[in-house]
């Protein structure tokens, strides 16, 4: 049940039409918000008596009403709390409000509880602060949570490390501690303008502005100085670190090592550079971002010509319509085989090539564009050409052969039958001997 000693009087400046002593409705109607309030809400005079109190009050802290109105708040905490929070009474009195002042009361059982008060000015009728009305906001599992972040940063494997909104560096992982060489007092409380350029320095603020508009920036580019003087490429993801109000009041920055990838990339541009069949490298709208000797030998085009064109200057519309269908397989699936791809030289030569292609991926495993390898079909395809024409050749001997096997069967044929003939003749003249010989 809500009790409370004294009729509670209004928070706000007095009206004309209220007389001295009176309540206002609006006293009414705090008193009720204060009662269903679900956080737990106390009324104290600027003593730090407590003059009334809310069910979310005993519920934090298990006491009776009786063991907590009319008590002082210092029943609850610490000399050392009381001492501040007599303080915070003091800039209630002085701007009206206090915000996250830390308190730790002890419950009934003996537990001490976390939490945080926002308090604001009680006044009376003719507006004298008489004193403050106080909201405490349990923060066991905020602290929980807080105390598990802590430990997921700290165990992480990525350098990680929190700023505030100038750039000072408030914490940091050991991981940030092993890349850059430093030990921990020389990097906390410093400014990350002490492991960076002046350039990135201004990159890294505009980054943080960028994380306090949307919440989070991606990628950015930070080359930190280690101990040893090495400079070393990294990308920067942030995201806003905000305050129980959910006011922007910092960074957390998660570090990625580059070295490895950039190596990786230096060696795949040398693949690429120095590759026999002509690569290119594109964005998802088919604009050519890179490409190898070979695709300027096979186009006889020089670099600014193919550099940053589209794909489409050098191929038909319909063709055009083809790639872009290869790149979203390549996204889909990740590679893409023998799409036909006709492109016109300097000399206006069409030159017949087949493209395989493969996704081309940002650090976050994004498709980003295609990596594509052209295989020159002219040799082939007169390799085809020649093909055909032996098999033309060969099947006109075929038929000449067919033609003389004809003409010789058909000689023997008649051969036979001409042997048939005399055979039969000579028969006929032996009988006619014969016959003559007995007559």
């Amino acid at each position: 049940m809500f009790e409370h000693s004294a009729p509670l009087v209004s928070t706000t400046q007095p009206s004309s039409a209220q007389q001295p002593g009176s309540i206002s409705i609006s006293s009414l109607d705090a008193d009720i918000i204060i009662k269903n309030a679900p956080d737990p809400i106390f009324i104290s005079d600027l003593e730090g008596k407590i003059l009334s109190a809310n069910d979310a009050v005993y519920e934090l802290l298990g006491f009776r009403n009786d063991e907590v109105l009319e008590q002082s708040l210092s029943r609850f905490i610490s000399a050392e709390e009381t001492r501040e929070f007599t303080a915070a009474l003091r800039e209630v009195i002085e701007r009206g409000v206090t915000r996250n002042a830390r308190l730790n009361p002890q419950s009934a059982s003996g537990e001490v509880i976390p939490t945080t008060l926002n308090a604001s000015a009680l006044r009376d009728t003719d507006g004298r602060v008489i004193g403050a009305i106080g909201i405490l906001r349990d923060m066991r599992e905020l602290d929980k949570a807080r105390a598990y972040a802590d430990s997921l940063i700290k165990n992480a494997p990525d350098p990680i490390f929190i700023s505030d909104l100038e750039g000072k560096i408030l914490s940091a992982n050991d991981a940030v501690y092993e890349l850059l060489g430093f030990r921990t007092d020389e990097v906390l409380e410093q400014s990350l303008s002490r492991f960076i350029s002046p350039e990135e320095t201004r990159e890294f603020l505009a980054a943080l502005r960028e994380v306090i508009e949307r919440g989070a920036t991606r990628n950015a580019r930070l080359n930190p100085r280690t101990a040893s003087g090495e400079v070393v490429p990294t990308t920067l993801n942030a995201s806003a670190l905000r305050d129980t109000d959910g006011k922007a009041i910092g960074a957390i920055g998660i570090l990625r090592d580059m070295r490895e990838l950039d190596k990786a990339r230096a060696f795949a541009d040398n693949l690429i550079k120095n590759a026999p069949d002509p690569i290119f490298v594109s964005d998802l709208e088919g604009k050519i971002l890179q490409a190898n000797d070979a695709v300027y030998e096979l186009l006889g085009f020089r670099p600014d010509e193919v550099l940053e064109q589209s794909l489409s200057r050098f191929i038909s519309a319909e063709e055009t319509r083809e790639f872009l269908a290869a790149l979203e397989e390549v996204i889909e699936r990740g590679t893409t085989r023998n799409a036909r791809l006709t492109p016109r030289t300097a000399s206006s030569e069409v030159i017949p090539t087949t493209l395989n292609a493969s996704a081309l991926r940002d650090t976050d495993g994004k498709a980003i564009g295609a990596i594509g390898i052209l295989r020159d079909m002219r040799a082939y395809e007169k390799v085809l050409q020649d093909l055909q024409e032996s098999k033309s050749e060969l099947q006109e001997k075929i038929l000449d052969l067919e033609k003389f096997e004809e003409v010789v069967v058909g000689r023997e044929l008649k051969m036979i039958a001409l042997e048939k003939e005399i055979e039969n003749l000579k028969r006929e003249l032996g009988r006619v001997r014969g016959q003559n010989k007995w007559t």
